[in-house]
This record gives C-alpha cells, structure tokens and sequence, in this order.
C-alpha cells in the first residue's frame, strides 16, 4: 500500500429512538477512516498523482470496513459519503486530490453499485478537529431520506504532517424521514439523479 498509516479507526452509530418514537428498524451509520502520512506536508509540489493514487487505494480498503463494521453485504448499503481533514502542514488540495480523480470507482465496486456522486468534504485542522462525512443515496441524489451525514474526530490526529481520510456508509436513510421527495421505492438509478 502506498499509503503510510499510522491509525485506523472505524465508527458506528445506530439511532433507536427519534423524539421518544421508536426507529425500527433502527437507522445505522459507520464509518471507516485512515490516519496517513501526507507526503506533500510542508511544500508546495504540482504533480499530486501521488496522493491520486492514494485515493484510489483507501477507497475500497475504506469501503471494505465501513461495510463490514455494520456487518452487511455491500450491495445492502444505502447511501455514501467521503472527507478528508488535511493537518496544519498541509493543503486542501492535498484533500481534494485523494477524493476526486480516484476514489469513487473502488469505493462503488465494493458497494456493488454507486450511480450518484458520493458527497463529499475537505477541510483542515488539527488534532481532534471534527470531520464531517456528507452522505447521500448511493443510485440516486434525490432521495431526501438520505441526506444526511456523520461525525468522526480522532483526540489524536491529524497531526501536522498527516491526513485523516474517512469513507462512510449506512444501511438506511434518516431516522423518521417526513420531507417527502423520491423515495428509495422509486429510484430507477439509471443517471445518479433519481
């Protein structure tokens, strides 16, 4: 793996009640992330490839646990959702080159399929900063009882010179969905869009 990991971590939240109502079944979250060596810390460099390649090998790695941490079958998850937290050394491009250009096709094949865009976020800080995983059905984006998303922080990371990258996966949209929409019953998930 070209990846340096220092720390993996994987997170998973189930919700049972909403409001004092009964979520049934209920609604589960998890998510997946890696503490890497960013190899850019500290320098502006043109050529991100390296990160790009990164990118393309968290995604499944990610993908595989995040699914496994909720101990479903791929082709069961729901919706999807990817970030990136670049440390104080680091560029927000660093985060977009490890999301973007790669990441996605993996990510979908462990998912068994993935015609929406995954969402997706970057930002920087430090140590125990909160990450925030945008989520949203993975065959189709107009599905508001999946837009949602997901917190993950490390007390640890990301250290300066690291990137703590995170896929996140859930088996079902938000608890007690009301805002109406296209449901998940009516996705033909031909386009990504419906």
């Amino acid at each position: 793996m070209k990846a340096k990991i220092r720390k993996i971590a994987t997170f998973v939240e189930e919700t049972h009640t909403e409001m004092g109502r009964l979520v049934s079944p209920p609604t589960r979250k998890a998510a997946a992330v890696a503490v890497i060596e960013n190899p850019f810390a500290g320098r502006y460099v043109e050529d991100l490839g390296e990160l790009m390649d990164i990118g393309e090998e968290l995604g499944g790695f990610l993908a595989e646990k995040a699914v496994a941490a909720l101990g479903i079958e791929g082709q069961a998850a729901e919706s999807y959702g990817k970030a990136a937290l670049v440390g104080e050394n680091g560029e927000l491009e660093h985060a977009a080159a490890i999301l973007h250009p790669r990441m996605g096709t993996p990510v979908r094949k462990v998912l068994g399929k993935g015609a929406a865009l995954i969402p997706s976020s970057k930002k920087r800080g430090g140590p125990g900063a909160v990450l925030d995983i945008p989520l949203g059905h993975k065959d189709a984006a107009y599905v508001r009882s999946h837009f949602d998303g997901m917190e993950v922080s490390l007390n640890d990371a990301p250290r300066a010179g690291e990137i703590l990258v995170a896929v996140a996966v859930t088996d079902s949209g938000r608890p007690l969905p009301r805002v109406g929409g296209l449901t998940k019953q009516e996705i033909k998930g031909e386009d990504g869009l419906r």
